[in-house]
C-alpha cells in the first residue's frame, strides 16, 4: 500500500486475519500505519525510483491516498506490477474534470460544470447557471481544502489568486449528503455497501450514519446502482466511494475515491466485512464478503484534535461510561482541528446509538459532557 496514513494503519488489522503480509511505503517512520506495520519502506510517493524500489516482490499494488502522479502509477503497471486501481480508473479520482467528462459521458447525474481558465470564464458560467457557483481545483483538493462557494466577483477572484488549475461546477442546493461504498474485483464482481448519510462541518466529515436514515428504498437503490455502474464503466478495482447530494429532484454525485474512505470506518464494527477487508479482497481478486449490517443503526463520529494533546486520560471515562463504543485512534499528533481518530457505535434505536457517539466523541476532544 503506497501511503501509511490511518487507512493503511487500519488495513493492517484484516491483513493479519486473511494471512497477508503489509508492506506501507511510508514518507516517514512516524506516519501512521508506520508505527504498526512492520514492513513499513520509507521513500516518495512523487519518485519512480522509489515506487519501482518499493513494489519489487508484492503481489499487488494499491493506496491510502490519490496523490501518486498519474504517469507514475502507469509506469508501476508497465514494469509487470498488478496495481489496484490502475491508472486509466485512479486518474478520475485525481483529476475533478477527467472525472466529470468521464461521468456526463455515461449518463451519470453531475451538477453543471466547466473547465474555468480566467475569472472571466467563472464570471460567465455564473451569468449562466446563477450564483453562487463552486470552484474547485481540478487536482489535488480533500476536506474543504481547494473549494471555493463563490458568491460575488471578490469570492471568484480570490479563487484564482491560487494560481491552480480550476473548474466550475454549479452550486447544488441539496437537502444532505449521502455516500456509497462499493468494492469490485479485477474479474468485475462487485458489492455494495448500505447507503449512508454523511454530516460535514467546514468542509470536513464529522459524522456518519448507517444506514441512511429515512432514505427511500428505491432512491437508496438507485444510489448503489450509480457507484457500481462509475465502478464497472471506469474499470475500478478495489474499493469506490461516491460523494452524492440528494435533491429536491433527485441524486447527483459529487466527489470520488478509490480507496477506503472515511465515510466506510462505521463497518470495522458495523459490517460483516470491513471496508479494509474488503479493499484487500478486492485487489487480490479474492471473493467478496458480505457487506451487511452488524445492527439496525450504526454511527461513526470522528475525533477532531483540540487544544488539549492528552485525549488517554479520559479514554477510561469513556470505556466505563459505555463498554459498548468502540474508539479507534490513529497514532497522529492532536492538532486543533486534524482527524485524530473515530469512535463507533450501534444499536436498534438510532437517536441513542447517535447520541452515545457523540457523547464519546465529544467528551474524548474536550472532556466536557453533550
Amino acid at each position: 500500500m503506497i501511503g501509511a496514513g490511518q487507512l493503511a494503519r487500519m488495513t493492517q488489522q484484516p491483513a493479519i486475519a486473511l494471512g497477508i503480509e503489509l508492506r506501507v511505503l511510508a514518507g516517514s517512520l512516524d506516519d501512521s500505519a508506520a508505527r504498526v506495520v512492520v514492513d513499513t519502506r520509507v521513500g516518495d510517493h512523487r519518485s519512480s525510483a522509489d515506487l519501482l524500489d518499493f513494489a519489487q516482490g508484492c503481489d499487488a499494488i494499491t493506496f491510502d491516498h490519490e496523490h501518486v502522479p498519474t504517469e507514475l502509477v502507469r509506469e508501476l503497471a508497465d514494469a509487470g506490477h498488478s496495481v489496484h486501481p490502475g491508472a486509466d480508473a485512479l486518474v478520475h479520482a485525481q483529476d475533478k474534470a477527467v472525472m466529470r467528462e468521464r461521468l456526463t459521458a455515461i449518463g451519470v447525474p453531475c451538477p453543471p460544470w466547466a473547465r474555468v481558465d480566467t475569472p472571466a470564464d467563472a464570471e460567465r458560467f455564473a451569468a449562466e447557471h446563477g450564483l453562487p457557483i463552486v470552484l474547485k481545483a481540478v487536482r489535488g483538493g480533500y476536506d474543504g481544502r481547494g473549494v471555493w462557494v463563490c458568491r460575488t466577483p471578490a469570492d471568484v477572484a480570490d479563487a484564482f489568486s491560487a494560481g491552480i488549475p480550476l473548474l466550475a461546477e454549479g452550486f447544488v442546493p441539496f437537502k444532505r449528503e449521502l455516500a456509497v461504498l462499493v468494492a469490485r474485483s479485477p474479474h468485475g464482481q462487485g458489492v455494495s455497501y448500505p447507503v449512508v448519510e454523511t454530516v460535514q462541518e467546514d468542509g470536513i466529515c464529522v459524522e456518519v450514519l448507517a444506514p441512511a436514515p429515512g432514505l427511500d428504498g428505491e432512491d437508496a437503490a438507485q444510489a448503489q446502482r450509480i457507484a457500481l455502474k462509475i465502478a464497472h464503466e471506469l474499470g475500478v478495482t478495489g474499493l469506490l466511494a461516491v460523494e452524492m447530494f440528494e435533491t429536491e429532484d433527485g441524486l447527483v454525485v459529487n466527489e470520488l475515491a478509490m480507496r477506503p474512505h472515511n465515510s466506510g470506518h462505521w463497518t470495522i464494527e458495523g459490517a460483516r466485512t470491513s471496508q479494509f477487508e474488503q479493499h484487500l479482497r478486492a485487489v487480490l481478486d479474492l471473493p467478496l464478503g458480505s457487506p451487511s449490517l452488524t445492527a439496525p443503526h450504526v454511527v461513526m463520529v470522528n475525533l477532531l484534535g483540540g487544544d488539549d494533546p492528552d485525549l488517554f486520560k479520559r479514554y477510561e471515562h469513556v470505556m466505563a461510561h459505555d463498554p459498548g463504543v468502540k474508539v479507534h485512534f490513529y497514532g497522529k499528533e492532536v492538532r486543533p482541528g486534524r482527524k485524530i481518530g473515530h469512535v463507533t457505535a450501534y444499536g436498534a434505536d438510532l437517536d441513542d446509538v447517535r447520541a452515545r457517539a457523540r457523547h464519546a466523541a465529544v467528551y474524548l476532544t474536550t472532556g466536557e459532557y453533550t
